[in-house]
């Protein structure tokens, strides 16, 4: 006889699987049993770590710094942080609005954790990282996904935003740049919709995790503003992906009760990545870090009209990140499946539009510029075979 098992909570249920991660995995193995993949499917440029950033980690640890930090993480770093804020993107941001996290989404999870509960409605846009509406859920409330397209950058306007907002309406999530369509949001709509959420007690939270890597126009922060909710990472700009640190610069008068999730949720965020972090903004990695940014807007420049020419619609040109969100109707009406036979077939990993949300998600393909320009040349070849068979 079989024991009975445990029942399962039910927002478990609701949560989708990230297919990236799928997709990824049937790619490794591929790759394990002797097929040449290139990976254009993983939001994870191929670059290492900077070097002073890796020395200064391995200094950490032999130096014994592997013990907690405080739940708001070393206050050196977010000094850090908040200077980076002034030099960037001239912001005044307060060291002590800052909070160090595991990763960009130790960061969400605090925001929405502060924020949203039960009967609470967050708005983001669909397209959107996946994520954002899962961390809603797991917090009970409800992700209100509003669909977006080329007619406004693939970002939410207050227009958009007024249509849909309820009494419920807690919270309105922006990223600028986004995943997965790399588009920002224009300076006076960001104001606009900053003002309408303060004038209603409803906070904003802006992630930037891709600001530093906006190729045209301006970097443009919404720590401007102490009232707001503003996320950002060491993995994009910084290429720490796997060191997970994050942080998160919110108002003064949330400080405590976030100081008292973090302590709860994860204690602190990891103690060696928060010390090699600190060499994240030394001139010299400041000046790898913009190498790095310059041959991802070069990947851009060669990925974006080449997809173009094969059929692919890309109706909004992306400023940052290092994504292409590509509609490919005229190709395939089921992009889950495209992306699928491209694997197989071609050995090209990409990214199905089902993973960021529902609206015409199967038109939409997302390629991941973050392989050199050789295997993006390679990749287009592979592309044009297959298109042939």
């Amino acid at each position: 006889m079989n024991p009975a098992r445990p029942r399962t909570a039910a927002r478990v249920n609701d949560i989708s699987p990230f297919h990236v991660m799928d997709i990824l995995a049937r790619a490794k193995a591929m790759e394990a049993a002797g097929r040449d993949i290139i990976h254009l499917e993983i939001g994870e440029p191929d670059f290492a770590t900077p070097e002073p950033v890796v020395e200064a980690g391995i200094a950490a640890l032999r130096a014994g710094r592997t013990h907690y930090t405080g739940a708001l993480g070393l206050m050196e770093l977010r000094e850090a942080i908040a200077g980076f804020h002034a030099t960037r993107w001239q912001t005044r941001v307060d060291p002590a609005r800052v909070v160090v996290t595991p990763g960009a989404s130790g960061a969400l999870l605090l925001a929405l954790g502060l924020l949203a509960g039960p009967g609470d409605e967050v708005l983001m846009a669909d397209p959107g990282y996946p994520c954002n509406r899962h961390f809603a859920r797991f917090c009970e409330a409800r992700a209100v996904s509003v669909p977006v397209d080329a007619d406004s950058g693939f970002q939410l306007t207050l227009e958009l935003i007024e249509r849909h907002a309820t009494p419920s309406t807690r919270a309105v999530l922006i990223a600028s740049p986004s995943n997965p369509t790399g588009t920002a949001i224009a300076p006076d709509e960001l104001t606009r919709i900053h003002d309408w959420c303060a004038d209603r007690g409803i906070a904003l939270i802006v992630d930037e995790i891709y600001l530093a890597l906006t190729y045209d126009g301006s970097e443009y922060s919404a720590t401007r503003w102490d009232d707001v909710f503003v996320v950002n990472s060491f993995s994009k700009y910084f290429l720490m992906t796997g060191w997970r640190l994050g942080w998160l610069v919110a108002p003064a008068w949330a400080m405590g009760n976030l100081e008292r999730l973090a302590q709860n949720l994860f204690l602190a965020a990891p103690t060696p990545a928060q010390h090699a972090a600190l060499a994240a903004f030394l001139p010299d990695t400041l000046a790898v870090l913009e190498i790095r940014k310059n041959e991802l807007r070069q990947r851009r420049d060669f990925l974006l009209p080449a997809l173009r020419q094969r059929g692919f619609i890309i109706p909004a040109s992306p400023q940052g990140a290092f994504y292409l969100y590509a509609d490919c109707s005229r190709i395939t009406l089921d992009s889950q499946a495209f992306a699928s036979q491209l694997l197989e077939q071609a050995g090209v990993a990409v990214t199905p539009g089902i993973d960021f949300g529902r609206h015409h998600a199967k038109r939409y393909i997302r390629f991941a510029y973050t392989q050199p320009l050789r295997l993006l040349s390679e990749s287009l070849t592979r592309i044009d075979g297959f298109l042939r068979t």
